[in-house]
């Protein structure tokens, strides 16, 4: 693998992109040039897995699973997963609050929270 593909894995693992060769690039994924040689691309995440990707973000974020973290973790959490955009996606509210195993009552007062602490 190149350098700069190795180099990228983390951020790539990170934001749900999935890192190709070059001869595996599609019209639609993101090349990636070394010295003005395509060596690899990116592919987009899929967006019907945007959420569990959040989700995993934010617990590396926080370092722990959704199902160990304690009120104020879960809190943190749901204050990321604003900041990144998830609430954006259809069915989140009650997606992230069966992921954190709370009601979507509490996930929508840990928003308002995130909101006044903003």
């Amino acid at each position: 693998m190149h350098p700069l593909l190795e180099a990228i894995q983390p951020i790539a693992d990170a934001i749900g992109c999935t890192i190709l060769t070059a001869g595996e690039l599609a019209e639609s994924d993101l090349p990636l040039v070394w010295e003005g040689e395509v060596v690899g691309g990116l592919r987009r995440p899929d967006l019907h897995r945007a959420l569990v990707t959040l989700l995993t973000a934010a617990e590396h974020e926080i370092g722990l699973p959704c199902a160990e973290m304690d009120r104020s973790q879960k809190q943190v959490a749901v204050a990321l997963l604003n900041e990144w955009g998830a609430f954006t996606l259809r069915k989140s509210v009650e997606d992230v609050a069966e992921a954190l195993g709370v009601s979507r009552f509490t996930v929508y007062n840990y928003l308002e929270r995130a909101e006044a602490d903003g």
